[in-house]
Parts: C-alpha cells; sequence; structure tokens
C-alpha cells in the first residue's frame, strides 16, 4: 500500500503542482480524483477546509495536509530531497520567497484573470463573485491580466536572473509552483514573454513525465472550456 494519499482535481494548476512533484521525486503514492467529493461529510471529516490538493499518512499529526507549497516543504523536509529545496538557508530563503510572492501577489491577479474563462467559482467579496454587470466584470478581469506582467518579471529579474531556474541550474519546488500556474494563461490566450516560454520548456524537458503528465489534464481541461 501507498505511503501517501493524493486527493487531486485534475484540472487544477494547485493540484498541478503537487501531482508533478511527487511523480518527479519519486515518492510512493496513490492518486484519488475527488472532484465533486471535497464537499461531502466523508472529505470534510479529514479535511474541513475542502480543499486540494490534500495529503493523508499516518505521520502527519492530523492525518492530513493541505496547501501545494506546504505539502511539497514537508516531503522535501521528511525525505530528504535537498534537490528540490536545498538545506542551505540563503539558498531555502529565495526558494520560499519565491512562493509566497507567488501565492500572495501573482496567484491572485492570476485568479482573477482566468477564473472567469475556466469556468472556476470566483471568490466572495471580488467584483467576478458580485452582482456587478458583465462589463463590469470584464473590466476587472481585464485589469488582472494587465497586472500579471510586472509579477512575472519579478520572477525573471529578481528570482531567476541569469540562471535558468529559481532553484539554480536545476528546478525547485518553487519552479514546480511558478510553471504549473503558468499553464492556466492559456486560457485567456495570454501572451507570455519568450523567456516565460522557454523556462515551461525547460521544466517540461528537465522533468519529463513527471510534469507533462500532470500538464496534459490542466491543459485538455482549458482546450475543452475554450471549445464550449
Amino acid at each position: 500500500m501507498a505511503t501517501i494519499k493524493l486527493n487531486v482535481i485534475k484540472p487544477s494548476v494547485n493540484n498541478m503542482t503537487v501531482r508533478v512533484f511527487l511523480r518527479a521525486a519519486k515518492l510512493d503514492f496513490a492518486e484519488h480524483d475527488v472532484y465533486g467529493q471535497t464537499r461531502s461529510a466523508e472529505y470534510l471529516a479529514r479535511a474541513p477546509s475542502h480543499l486540494t490538493p490534500m495529503i493523508e499518512t499516518a505521520e502527519l499529526p492530523k492525518g492530513a495536509l493541505w496547501e501545494s507549497c506546504a505539502i511539497m516543504q514537508y516531503l522535501c523536509n521528511k525525505h530528504g530531497l535537498d534537490q528540490f529545496y536545498p538545506k542551505d538557508p540563503e539558498a531555502r530563503a529565495m526558494i520560499d520567497s519565491a512562493m509566497f510572492y507567488l501565492i500572495g501577489t501573482f496567484y491572485p491577479y492570476l485568479a482573477r484573470a482566468t477564473y472567469p474563462a475556466l469556468n472556476f467559482p470566483q471568490y466572495p467579496g471580488e467584483v467576478g463573485f458580485s452582482d456587478a454587470d458583465a462589463e463590469t466584470k470584464e473590466r476587472a478581469r481585464g485589469a488582472a491580466a494587465e497586472a500579471l506582467a510586472e509579477p512575472l518579471e519579478v520572477f525573471r529579474a529578481f528570482y531567476m536572473g541569469d540562471k535558468p531556474f529559481i532553484g539554480g541550474d536545476t528546478p525547485s519546488i518553487a519552479d514546480i509552483r511558478l510553471a504549473s500556474t503558468l499553464e492556466f494563461l492559456a486560457a485567456i490566450d495570454y501572451s507570455l514573454p519568450d523567456w516565460a516560454k522557454t523556462y515551461v520548456k525547460d521544466m517540461e524537458t528537465s522533468l519529463g513525465e513527471a510534469y507533462s503528465e500532470p500538464a496534459a489534464d490542466v491543459r485538455g481541461y482549458i482546450d475543452y472550456v475554450k471549445s464550449l
């Protein structure tokens, strides 16, 4: 029996992150598609947040853990996966900062820009969740899409610099999180800068099927939604 149970919703780039990581790290896990089940009493008993990705293992204090970055950090620490999450404090600080910057700044813009096109629910308090008219919602979505350029440039100029990845010469968990996130921009035909296109290709080349298999589920969903 696999030591890690991974609960996922396959069209999500948040879920793609951990799906890629577990494959790249070659950890023993069993994947369970819980689409449509996260509000069930059974799932909520394990994860009251109703979130995915969520791993289950008896070794965790509560038996479960969600949030993609936290899952990758925990498993790297648990299994000594220094190639993805180096122990050097300065190198690790850059990786942590890149992930927190993505979650706190880049992803909120991306969600506002892409979720309407993906038919994903909007967050309470957002214009897209309100009863505003369609024109107002589209203006808000467009403003979020325009705002993506600045944090994208921060990743290139600050976190990567003259290296191919945030982790340096090889991908880190921050790279897995960023590359997966960039997949959603295809939903709005966002024109990625050339460096970002190369970056995603380099991630897929470096990680092989570990990246391409989960990416195919996200890309397939985006193609499906765009065909409607």
